[in-house]
Parts: structure tokens; C-alpha cells; sequence
């Protein structure tokens, strides 16, 4: 493996005094991972340096042709003090399934994990220590050529940056108000929902703000071509507990494949569960919601672990789930994963990666 060098900072930035007003994503530690990668050398010079600007031309491919993939993961302190992560390999092997479809040179999973490790160790004094807090880490590759023109990128850039983060959702584990989206489309099969890139996002906006409008918190998305099955929320997967059926998507190439879905289907099976990846349609759902047998409805993926859905809405029918409290599945599945990840529940599945 390549030698990682590290330039520590000589100007420490401030750390949040108290961590119970952390947000989400608004505070940056005192170092970040960077590597080049260009073509004829391969991925080059790895090194850890202070946190700051990165500078770009304004030609930067990535400015203007979104080739830019990135991913989502935590560190966690334990009460002992460890600092653990969650199945990073799980995340470095999803980033070069990103990398392949956006033309992105693959990297070495296992160092890229090992280099994550070493900034985590780096920053570790940045790992928050506050219960339901931990570290978000934002790996990160952009095109950089100067060049205005479509073609992939023959100089790129892998960043990591990490932020010291409290509960993604400010309501906590209280169920969240969620919209279904009619009328935008986000992804469709052959494009690139299942990915971590930018245009996802981007996609994603204006549906975002009309649900903010009419004070919903997220947007469940329903698939590009019928418009009637549903595929993601718009920063989660999403299961459905009907009648002693849990239903989520299948995954088809136009939904992500998440780390915390994959984990929470896991479990679910080893406790006995019946579990389904297949097609379920939003009428299906609310015809569940009338007949009384949509018990519970929730969101699984790093940021917010698991969250609950009190509410959906869908054109005119609004469906109240489980008198929009948390549920018995969603309070097991969230005390379990956040429990295997700070450390408080043994890890028999061997998914927590110690950093030393």
C-alpha cells in the first residue's frame, strides 16, 4: 500500500463547546485526505493536511458535467473510548460501484479504507463524546480537468472530509412527515439512481422544496415510468410493516443500495422475520393504511439510522401511521444498530471496524 503523509495543522480550529447544538454537517474538523489520480500514474500521492480550500479552475469538469460521486459514513465513540466505524468496506465497495458508472477510476477499497481509519485516528479528538452524536464522514471524488467538454475526466481528485454531527433530523427519533412525489421524476432504470452522485441530488430539489412547503420533511419518490411504485425517500430507503409482511423496494438500478438497509435486513431475518424485496405500489400501501394493516413505515440510512413515518401524503389521501408514534420494529432496529455501533450491544455479525 501507498504511504499516506500527513501535514498537521498548525491553526486547530475551534471545537463545538456544547455537542447537544451540533446540527448536521455545519462544523468541519481540523484535517482532510486527499489523492490525485492521473492518467498514465494511476491514483497518487495520498496525504492527510489541514482542512481548507481546495483550489479549482472555473474549467473544472466537475463544475460543469457533475462527474462527482461520493459516499456516507460515521465513527463512533464508545464508552470505553474506542472509536469504531460501520462496515466501511460495505461503503468503499458501493464507491466504486458509483466510480464504474460514472467513469471514474476504481480505487483500492481496502486502502481507501485504511486511509479513512488514519484521518478518523488524526481528527479522533473530534469524535463527539455526547450520547446519539458521532462523526460524519464525507468521502468524496470530483473530476478536475480544465476543460470545457463532455468527455470523463483524466485527472480527478479523492477528498474526505469529516463534521462532528448530532441527529440528522431535528425532531429526533419522532416520526417524520413524508410527501409523495407526483409529478418530478428522480431516477429511472439504465440511469443513475443507484449511485452516490451529485445529479441525484440535484434531481431531487425542487420536490424537496414543494414538500418543505407544505411542511413535510422528506419526499418519498415513486418510480420514473408508471409513477406508481415506490422507490426511495429522498436521503433514505423506506420499509413498510404490512400485517407480518416488512416490504421494501427491490432493488432494480434505480434506487441506492443502502448500507443501513442492507443491515437492518440482515437482522430483521436473523430474528425470523419476514422479510420482502419485491415491487409494492403506492396504492398498495394506502389501501393497507385503510384496512388497518399498514402497522409501521420507516427510513433507514447513515445519517438518520432509522426513522420512523408517522405520515404520508399522497395527492389528497393522507395516511396516519401507528397514531404517528414510533413503532416496536423501528425502536428494535434503531436500538440495535445504534447499539452494535457505539459499541453497547456485541457485534455478532462483525460489522464495526475498530480505528487504532
Amino acid at each position: 500500500m501507498q504511504e499516506i503523509r500527513i501535514e498537521r495543522t498548525q491553526h486547530p480550529r475551534p471545537k463545538p463547546v456544547d455537542e447537544s447544538k451540533l446540527g448536521f454537517g455545519n462544523i468541519f474538523s481540523d484535517h482532510m485526505f486527499l489523492m490525485n489520480y492521473d492518467e498514465g500514474q494511476g491514483w497518487h500521492d495520498p496525504r492527510i493536511v489541514p482542512y481548507g480550500p481546495i483550489e479549482l479552475e472555473p474549467s473544472a469538469m466537475c463544475l460543469h458535467y457533475g462527474q462527482s460521486v461520493f459516499e456516507g459514513m460515521k465513527a463512533y465513540r464508545t464508552k470505553d473510548n474506542r472509536i469504531l466505524l460501520f462496515r466501511p468496506e460495505k461503503n468503499m465497495a458501493r464507491l466504486n460501484v458509483s466510480n464504474d458508472r460514472l467513469c471514474i477510476p476504481l480505487i483500492d477499497e481496502e486502502f481507501a479504507k485504511e486511509a479513512i481509519a488514519k484521518l478518523v485516528d488524526v481528527d479522533r479528538d473530534w469524535v463527539p463524546h455526547a450520547e446519539g452524536a458521532s462523526l460524519y464522514i464525507r468521502p468524496f471524488i470530483i473530476g478536475i480537468d480544465p476543460h470545457v467538454g463532455v468527455h470523463p475526466a483524466h485527472h480527478l481528485l479523492f477528498v474526505v472530509i469529516c463534521s462532528p454531527s448530532g441527529a440528522y433530523y431535528p425532531e429526533g427519533l419522532d416520526p417524520v412527515r413524508i410527501y409523495v412525489e407526483k409529478n418530478y421524476v428522480r431516477a429511472v432504470r439504465g440511469g443513475m439512481g443507484f449511485t452516490k452522485t451529485a445529479g441525484n441530488y440535484a434531481a431531487s430539489l425542487k420536490a424537496q422544496d414543494e414538500a418543505e412547503k407544505q411542511h413535510y420533511t422528506q419526499v418519498l419518490w415513486l418510480d420514473g415510468v408508471e409513477r406508481k411504485y415506490i422507490e426511495e425517500v429522498g436521503t433514505m430507503n423506506v420499509f413498510f410493516k404490512i400485517g407480518d409482511e416488512v416490504v421494501t423496494p427491490e432493488l432494480q438500478g434505480s434506487i441506492l443500495s443502502g448500507i443501513t438497509r442492507m443491515s437492518a435486513i440482515e437482522l430483521m431475518r436473523s430474528w425470523g422475520m419476514n422479510v420482502s424485496e419485491r415491487r409494492i405500489s403506492i396504492q398498495e400501501v394506502a389501501d393497507a393504511s385503510k384496512e388497518g394493516r399498514l402497522e409501521e413505515a420507516f427510513g433507514t440510512g447513515t445519517a438518520a439510522v432509522i426513522s420512523p413515518i408517522g405520515e404520508l401524503k399522497w395527492g389528497d389521501d393522507i395516511m396516519k401511521i401507528n397514531d404517528g408514534k414510533i413503532g416496536p420494529l423501528s425502536q428494535k432496529l434503531y436500538d440495535t444498530l445504534t447499539g452494535i455501533q457505539w459499541g453497547n450491544l456485541p457485534d455478532p455479525m462483525g460489522w464495526t471496524y475498530e480505528v487504532k
